[in-house]
């Protein structure tokens, strides 16, 4: 599956360089290095070269590096519109996915509600993230941005005598201007995975 994966990641860096886009560096919210793009992603320094992707000093082989290069892929100049926030079951063709995204992005972090509001600070300091609007509700709530113009807003409940712990994670509204819809609910799975681990590296 690995090899896979790192077959789609090369495939799409060379159908981008294959055309690459004048502005491309705009549309990325990147700095141009030679022929490579740089940015921030998923919290850490990233660079799309023809010959691949580094996240931070790994060369991205799975899953982030897929996301990364349909963002590359798929971006448009427009700027990030965070508001009004939308529910990723509102962007459309989204339904077959939906489900899914229920589980790997929101039902995943439940069980970690505490532990996610007592690193909460550091949790939007490693995500480029801030605090939500105060409109959004919630026990606590955050938005992070995975990608330079993908926001991603966590809502959290706390339990209390009447009703279990729940989160609900929205979108900026144009998220779909910069990433098809599969890989926009990849985001929100591999952000999550990323916010459960940051509290154990600060514990």
């Amino acid at each position: 599956m690995q090899d896979n994966y790192a077959k789609i990641v090369q495939d799409n860096i060379d159908k981008l360089y294959s055309n690459l886009p004048e502005n491309l560096a705009d549309s990325l919210s990147a700095t141009r290095e030679g022929e490579g793009f740089v940015f921030e992603a998923f919290g850490e320094r990233c660079e799309i070269q023809p010959e691949g992707i580094m996240l931070g000093e790994e060369r991205q082989t799975g899953v982030p590096g897929i996301l990364i290069s349909l963002y590359a892929l798929h971006v448009q100049p427009e700027p990030c519109v965070s508001e009004p926030l939308k529910a990723f079951k509102d962007f459309p063709n989204s339904m077959p996915y939906a489900g899914a995204f229920v589980t790997h992005t929101e039902q995943i972090l439940v069980p970690h509600v505490e532990k996610i509001q007592n690193a909460s600070e550091h949790i939007m300091e490693q995500l480029r993230g801030q605090q939500a609007p105060a409109d959004v509700g919630g026990d606590f709530s955050f938005m992070v941005r995975p990608l330079p113009k993908v926001v991603l807003c966590y809502i959290f409940y706390m339990a209390d005598e009447d009703f279990p712990a729940s989160v609900t994670c929205l979108f900026s509204n144009n998220a779909s201007s910069f990433l098809p819809i599969d890989g926009l609910a990849d985001v929100g799975e591999y952000t999550s995975k990323k916010i459960l681990s940051i509290p154990d590296r600060i514990a």
